[in-house]
């Protein structure tokens, strides 16, 4: 019994010094950022331009803008925790989007690829205000389509539920922060600790555009079920795609940007309706 209580006290001041690390560096963790300004020029994207864009408090805010073709669909795009604009899977993405004449709007959130600040998430949904601002400025509100990727999911459905948009398009969606950190952190109260939640599951009830949901069943980083939960909860008209063979950051590679083309083109022409699972890129 001596040699035990020594054993507990160390186990639970290790314990606790785990949970203050991590408390500490959370951020570094939920936004692992990279600062570097990507360069335009070399994303080969010869109709876009870098702008600034100012969000609410102050922060200068990089963002590319491709303008639309007559008549076609802007989207303002949401990226995920990692990278910046010019992370190649996301570059090459921004091109399969625009090749038909669809416009585009894509934000560096604060802190991230030329961006000033540091990232947060009130932080980020000022970001997203200032994006839809922009986008709305240069492109017009009634064909505007929002479009997250990862953790931008979260940022597009907060927005989503309180502008108007003509659709909305997520891409390995998560129930909130907290749930995917619970399952990386199963030893953690992680509830108690996130500063960042981003909880989707509380804001998509609210969203009323219509809804593509697209998830890889092999996705190691958002697991699939979280997909299909927080596509459970939305309103319609909504369409679930699940990539059999698809992972995190390849869907691309698994045929979902036809996929993203149909759905544009549907909502365009106010077609869309009713609840829809398929599996698709098999």
């Amino acid at each position: 019994m001596r040699i035990l209580k020594p054993v507990l006290l160390f186990g639970l001041a290790v314990y606790l010094g785990l949970l203050g690390l991590l408390f500490v560096r959370q951020r570094d963790l939920v936004f692992p950022r990279n600062p570097a300004r990507a360069d335009l020029a070399a994303a080969g994207l010869p109709a876009a331009e870098e702008v600034t864009l100012i969000a609410a408090d102050g922060e200068r805010l990089v963002a590319w803008a491709v303008p639309p073709r007559t008549g076609q669909q802007a989207i303002v795009y949401f990226h995920g925790n990692a990278g910046n604009l010019g992370s190649p899977g996301r570059v090459a993405r921004f091109r399969a989007l625009t090749e038909d004449g669809t416009g585009l709007l894509a934000v560096s959130y604060r802190g991230y690829g030329g961006s000033t600040g540091s990232p947060t998430e009130e932080g980020l949904h000022l970001d997203a205000r200032a994006a839809y601002g922009a986008a709305v400025e240069r492109f017009g509100a009634a064909r505007l389509v929002g479009y997250g990727e990862s953790l931008g999911t979260g940022v597009v459905l907060k927005l989503a539920a309180e502008v108007p948009l003509a659709g909305v398009v997520l891409e390995a969606p998560y129930l909130s922060t907290v749930a995917v950190a619970q399952g990386i952190y199963p030893f953690v109260p992680v509830g108690l600790l996130m500063q960042d939640t981003f909880r989707s599951e509380a804001v998509i009830g609210s969203v009323r555009a219509p809804l593509l949901v697209l998830h890889g069943e092999r996705d190691r980083v958002i697991p699939f079920a979280q997909g299909e939960a927080l596509y459970a909860l939305a309103n319609a008209p909504k369409r679930f795609l699940r990539f059999p063979k698809g992972g995190h950051e390849d869907l691309p590679a698994h045929g979902s940007l036809p996929e993203i083309k149909r759905f544009l083109a549907e909502v365009a022409r106010g077609g869309m309706s009713g609840s829809e699972s398929a599996t698709a890129g098999e």
